[in-house]
């Protein structure tokens, strides 16, 4: 068998740039990836690339954060009073009742966590009815695209998926009694005005909005890391956007 000069040093750069993506070398993968012409990815090799990405960096970010403490322990998304509970969590903890406002946090960040795992089909589904137009779109966009792409059009569908985990997950976990306990505590404080506050659908928002958080940042990284481009073919395709964006 008669092999080109060039096809043998390619084949033998691609076992070194495979070993050196086993090893976990990046700068030795930068050097190599640079060191081999992988040319310009075809619609298929660019169709097949992306949607690989996108499939590993979704389903990475919903089975972190269905993890216990996923939320709890990820100070960026862990889920607290909303913003017009504020004070009532204020005055019951100077009240001496910061044991029942610190289980109210507890108990919804456990029901994000029961919630996200069920958020890994829907980006499957979405990924799957992506256009080559949307899979271009999105590796020759801005650096948060393909998050906005599923902000679009996953939202919606993960509202349908997780509100009745979270509400089911918020009793069983003791949240919606907490809850009440606080509200019903903080109400019949004199002078105070009554506060009501949809513990439900804030948990799925904060939720939802926690896992987007995430997602941005696998998109980034594997924009910018070539480490996290794991394969030749992710190598191709990431590496020939990074020279259109240059």
């Amino acid at each position: 068998m008669n092999l080109s000069k060039n096809l043998v040093t390619k084949i033998s750069i691609s076992f070194t740039l495979a070993f050196a993506l086993l090893l976990g070398s990046c700068d030795t993968l930068n050097q190599l990836s640079k060191a081999l012409d992988l040319g310009t990815p075809t619609d298929a090799e660019i169709n097949s690339g992306l949607k690989q990405a996108l499939e590993y960096g979704t389903g990475y970010a919903s089975d972190r954060l269905s993890k216990e403490d996923g939320y709890l322990g990820n100070l960026a998304i862990k889920i607290v009073f909303p913003e017009e509970a504020k004070k009532v969590e204020n005055t019951l903890r100077s009240l001496g009742l910061g044991s029942l406002c610190d289980q109210v946090i507890t108990s919804v960040n456990r029901a994000a966590e029961n919630a996200a795992m069920e958020a890994k089909p829907i980006f499957v589904a979405a990924i799957k009815d992506m256009s080559i137009a949307d899979v271009k779109n999105i590796l020759l966009g801005a650096d948060n695209a393909a998050t906005q792409y599923f902000e679009n059009k996953t939202t919606s569908s993960l509202e349908d998926k997780f509100k009745p985990i979270i509400e089911s997950s918020l009793t069983k976990v003791g949240a919606t009694k907490y809850w009440s306990d606080v509200i019903g505590r903080y109400n019949k404080i004199p002078l105070m005005t009554p506060i009501e506050a949809d513990l439900s659908n804030y948990v799925t928002q904060k939720a939802i909005d926690g896992l987007f958080y995430e997602i941005a940042k696998e998109e980034l990284k594997i924009r910018e890391n070539a480490a996290a481009r794991t394969t030749l073919l992710l190598q191709k395709v990431f590496g020939y956007a990074a020279q259109q964006g240059a």
